[in-house]
């Protein structure tokens, strides 16, 4: 549980720095998002969680 709370931790972290260092582009790209088709951010969505599944799969058993 403990490794789960510090890569939760990280999580949080990583996804925080855009919004601390680019605000302004951050609201900018929130603008862009809504004129992007639901199928296009469903398969941006799919790709993003596919390569999660591949990083995390490597990270268990490829890592040495």
């Amino acid at each position: 549980m403990d490794y789960f709370l510090c890569v939760l931790g990280m999580v949080f972290l990583i996804e925080a720095i855009p919004y601390m260092v680019f605000p302004k582009q951050v609201k900018a790209l929130a603008r862009y998002v809504e004129h992007i088709p639901l199928a296009t951010l469903q398969i941006i969505g799919l790709a993003s969680a596919l390569t999660g599944i591949v990083l995390l799969y490597f990270g268990r058993h490829g890592g040495g």
